[in-house]
């Protein structure tokens, strides 16, 4: 009977209702962090191949001598216990590690009778399913080491700083003694345990006595525990969810401890000006791989909520954005690098953008209006994208934008949106992946994704181009972007060079403003040590080639456009062929100018001598841009009195009309009490002077380009003309109905 019953005994789970923690690495090994069960224990299972036989040893000859030669109980020392309890001397212990096991497994109260039956039976029914190898793994994986610590693996990892493998000899001695009495013989953090160190001496020379072969090694030794490990808090954070056991990630903890050391010394020497805050994303762009995370300047700091992950939360970026709007426009044939763009003041609907400095450049190339942050050529350029425009391609790109694209309107590109730090390293890097948007990761596991195409690899090498930059006070060109939301709230700055993007924020938790918070004052400084940091840590990577759709092309150095014949100065640029826009310069053209009095005249007749000069011919806004920003253009002389080509009504130079426009029914409006009169305005060919306003044949008066002509019409419908002073002119039909 008692053979049937043993045999029907159930197979109880050896590990049911205990879960274990997670133990993160980085890149190389090093423990970042172990994290702890829901019952706030830190458990680690490790394989029994995976424990250092002197630990197994050292416990088996400490805890259960005969572990392999009894069925779970040891008849003999529970005789020993029995005799010695009622005997009244000092009792010894009976519980085989069978029974440990038992105890741990279905948390058991063992000091009554009842109790310790109980143990007994179930010590058999583990030895009747489980291997004797089976059950001492358990054990050695539940066993309590003091604190919260259970198990080898937690023991050995976070009380010695090192695996269950590499167990010296005199650590494994040490070990084995923690379990009989885990609250006095605890590990102690960077101190000795006398409890511990005298427990370990005593088993030592028991074993030294009954196994003379250990040898002197392992005698003198003294327990300190190591320091408990809490390294890239936020990162490890990342990971802290999922599968227990053994994660690799992709963090290089000799590149975090630089960049934490670099944030905080640059957090105190700065604390004068208020600056408290930062928070910094490096990731290797080849494989998207993060090699340091430091989500605030201090993790421990309630002041500043330094537990707050700075890398995932969301600011307004400002002007870091701005690179993908060109990168759209080059995409879509609207730019290329030396495209000259107006930076002037202009008003787009209700929205009236500025420059950061409050004044205007002129016309400038767009690699410069990039690389200057100027606000008004990216909004003028965001105006012309093609749909979905830059918020459908932002969200497109996983940009989280709560609110329907027409809420944000062209503020985008100005930081109308928040923005995580991670999302905008993730961006840059796909600049520097030929236009590839990919995850980033921080699991050795993940494999590396293809991603998907946000911008061309021609349009992504060009931004970056254009981005290419010294940074202040160091040599070398690196692609680099700074950022200053509205308010002075956030500061930014992203850099891409030698494989690796950088983006680095400087700010407050709280969105507390600050004028020191300028992306090129504070988070570009920052940026460019930590940058120093990694670089001296990594082998730099190699510069990547201009992809095999650009072509180098001669441009002119003035207009950005095709050399002309009258072009002087030239340069070379890149195009991507069928897309960048490319006509041949209209700019320069060679005249003929009288020598005696400098006027231009319009042909050689002998009577005169004359020379050939070449000239710039801007149209009048451009023109008009270059007088505002200080910068002198070679302008065409005035004619000769009596010279100049004929006029040609309505030909390619006649000009044109800007308002009213065409096929517009204008109506007087009466506001109080005053009619609103219609605005005349025209722009004429580069060299002409003065528009004549015509209504039929009645003069109502003369402007300079593209100056508004206020005129108050009767009802009724009128031939409007617009006559430059070369005699070239342009007609318009226009019905004006009352209101009234």
């Amino acid at each position: 009977m008692l053979g049937i019953a043993w045999l029907l005994l159930p197979k109880p789970s050896l590990l049911e209702g205990f879960a274990f923690s997670r133990a993160i690495f980085d890149r190389r090994g090093e423990l970042l962090r172990v994290t702890r069960t829901a019952d706030d224990t830190v458990r680690l299972f490790t394989p029994l191949a995976e424990i250092s036989p002197d630990l197994v040893e050292a416990t088996l000859f400490l805890e259960d001598r005969h572990y392999f030669r009894h069925p779970g109980v040891n008849p003999l020392a529970v005789l020993r216990a029995a005799w010695a309890r009622l005997s009244g001397r000092a009792r010894g212990g009976a519980s085989t590690i069978s029974m440990q096991v038992a105890r741990l497994r279905w948390r058991l109260q063992t000091r009554t009778l009842r109790g310790k039956l109980v143990q007994m039976f179930r010590a058999m029914q583990l030895e009747r399913h489980y291997s004797k190898a089976q059950i001492l793994e358990a054990y050695l994986n539940l066993a309590p080491y003091g604190g919260n610590l259970e198990g080898i693996g937690a023991a050995a990892l976070v009380g010695l700083g090192k695996s269950p493998r590499e167990l010296s000899r005199p650590e494994a001695t040490t070990l084995a003694v923690v379990p009989q009495s885990p609250a006095r013989r605890t590990l102690r953090p960077g101190r000795e345990n006398p409890a511990l160190t005298a427990a370990h001496a005593r088993l030592w020379a028991r074993r030294r006595a009954a196994q003379p072969e250990l040898g002197a090694l392992g005698g003198e030794y003294v327990a300190v525990g190591a320091p408990r490990v809490f390294r890239a808090p936020h990162f490890a954070a990342r990971l802290a969810a999922g599968p227990s056991g053994r994660v690799e990630s992709t963090l290089d903890l000799g590149m975090q401890r630089a960049l934490e050391r670099r944030v905080a010394d640059f957090i105190a020497a700065n604390a004068g000006h208020g600056i408290t805050n930062a928070a910094a994303l490096l990731v290797e762009t080849r494989t998207m791989e993060v090699l340091a995370q430091v989500g605030s300047a201090d993790f421990f700091e309630p002041a500043i909520c330094g537990q707050v992950d700075g890398t995932r939360r969301p600011r307004s970026p400002g002007s870091a954005l701005k690179p993908f709007v060109y990168a759209l426009a080059l995409d879509q044939g609207l730019i290329h690098p030396r495209s000259l763009l107006a930076d002037a003041p202009r008003r787009f609907g209700e929205y009236d953008p500025e420059n950061f400095d409050r004044e205007f450049a002129g016309p400038l190339p767009a690699a410069e209006a990039l690389a200057r942050s100027r606000n008004v050529p990216a909004v003028a350029l965001a105006a012309r994208l093609a749909a979905p425009g830059f918020a459908g391609w932002l969200r497109a790109a996983g940009v989280p934008l709560p609110r329907p694209d027409g809420a944000y309107g062209l503020t985008l590109a100005l930081g109308g949106a928040e923005i995580s730090l991670e999302r905008l390293a993730a961006l840059y890097a796909a600049l520097a992946n030929d236009g590839r948007l990919r995850p980033l990761r921080r699991l050795a596991s993940d494999l590396s994704e293809a991603g998907r195409l946000v911008v061309s690899p021609e349009a992504a090498w060009l931004t970056l181009e254009m981005l290419r930059a010294p940074p202040p006070g160091r040599r070398g060109a690196v692609a680099w972007k700074t950022g200053t939301s509205h308010g002075f709230r956030d500061a930014w700055t992203v850099a891409v060079a030698d494989g690796l993007v950088l983006a680095v924020w400087v700010g407050n938790f709280d969105g507390r403003s600050n004028p020191a918070f300028v992306g090129r004052e504070s988070a570009a400084p920052l940026c460019f040590q930590l940058l120093d940091a990694a670089r001296a840590l990594r082998p730099a990577g190699a510069s990547s080639a201009p992809p095999p759709g650009l072509k180098r092309v001669p441009l002119c150095a003035v207009s950005g456009q095709a050399p002309a014949a009258a072009c002087r100065h030239c340069t070379e640029g890149w195009i991507i062929p069928g897309v960048s826009p490319i006509a041949t310069c209209e700019i320069h053209r060679e005249v003929l100018v009288d020598a005696a009095s400098g006027f231009r005249v319009s042909a050689d007749d002998g009577v005169r001598p004359v020379r050939r000069e070449v000239f710039e011919f801007w149209p009048h806004d451009l023109r008009a841009l270059f007088r505002r920003a200080g910068v002198a253009r070679r302008e065409p002389p005035p004619w000769l009195p009596g010279e100049g080509p004929a006029p040609e009504p309505g030909g390619a130079d006649a000009p044109r009309i800007l308002s009213p426009r065409p096929g517009v029914v204008l109506r007087r409006a009466a506001a109080g009490g005053e009619e609103e009169p219609v605005a005349l305005r025209a722009r004429p060919a580069p060299d002409a002077a003065r528009v004549y306003w015509f209504a039929g044949k009645e003069f109502l008066g003369a402007t300079a380009p593209l100056e508004p002509l206020a005129w108050l019409p009767s009802p009724g419908t009128y031939e409007i003309t617009a006559l430059d002073d070369r005699g070239r002119s342009a007609a318009r039909s226009l019905t004006v109905e009352s209101a009234r």
